[in-house]
């Protein structure tokens, strides 16, 4: 567990085809994009990110045997995230001051990383990991805001278009990523909102095998998580030596 090993919110991934639309509701205001192309839609977008208290992010990913869901609510310093594969699941939370990780047995094993030895030694506790530690902020930067900017593709190879959905223009921004050792050549669909504010609404990754849907709702909101009692929690030292 040297390396906190987890899901990311953008795993080459099956849409839920079904899904409609969320509607974002902005708290920054920003004007829309004037001159729209992909680099000046995504250079807006970051710029509206970094302005925003939060947002509500749910990642489904299928293949034709398993399935990978992500259910995450990130804010500026806090954060809070689920991540559950078949039966596995596991919970981060991250305050200011501390990050928690909690999970049943094969969830921390398979989807975090931890050695049975070290599972053993967990429980049914929580595992707390200091600010300022490496994996405190292995955890913070992969669920608070700045991390919403490393979801976005690079201008160079990606395609902008625009699209009417029920009578309301959206931005897309289309690209593909190529094939690694690890994963399929894929592509991917971000739609995003044309109007006050130019935030994500939905992206869609499609490859030979998996296809995956993100959706971002809830922007603005205020994110805090909760800190489990002191009986509960087992500091990450004393589960890797």
């Amino acid at each position: 567990m040297a390396c906190l090993r987890r899901h990311r919110l953008r795993l080459t991934s099956l849409a839920l085809a079904t899904m409609a639309m969320v509607a974002a509701a902005p708290a920054a205001a920003q004007a829309s994009v004037k001159d729209p192309s992909a680099s000046s839609v995504i250079s807006t977008t970051k710029a509206t990110i970094a302005n925003e208290s939060g947002v509500h992010v749910l990642f489904v990913s299928k293949t034709s045997t398993s399935s990978i869901k992500v259910a995450a609510d990130i804010g500026t310093t806090s954060g809070v995230e689920t991540i559950t594969e078949g039966s596995d699941q596991v919970t981060i939370r991250v305050t200011p001051t501390y990050a928690y990780l909690s999970g049943n047995a094969a969830g921390l094993i398979s989807l975090m990383g931890l050695s049975a030895k070290e599972q053993k030694k967990v429980g049914s506790d929580v595992i707390s990991m200091k600010a300022g530690t490496t994996p405190y902020k292995s955890l913070k930067s992969s669920i608070t805001i700045p991390m919403l900017a490393n979801l976005l593709p690079t201008a160079k190879g990606t395609t902008y278009s625009t699209k009417s959905i029920d009578g309301t223009s959206y931005y897309q921004l289309s690209w593909a990523t190529k094939a690694t050792s690890s994963a399929s050549k894929s592509k991917s669909v971000l739609t995003l909102s044309d109007g006050a504010a130019v935030l994500p609404i939905r992206e869609v990754s499609t490859s030979s095998s998996r296809t995956a849907t993100t959706i971002f709702s809830k922007w603005g909101e205020h994110v805090s998580a909760s800190v489990p009692s002191t009986s509960q929690i087992i500091p990450y030292s004393k589960v890797v030596s």
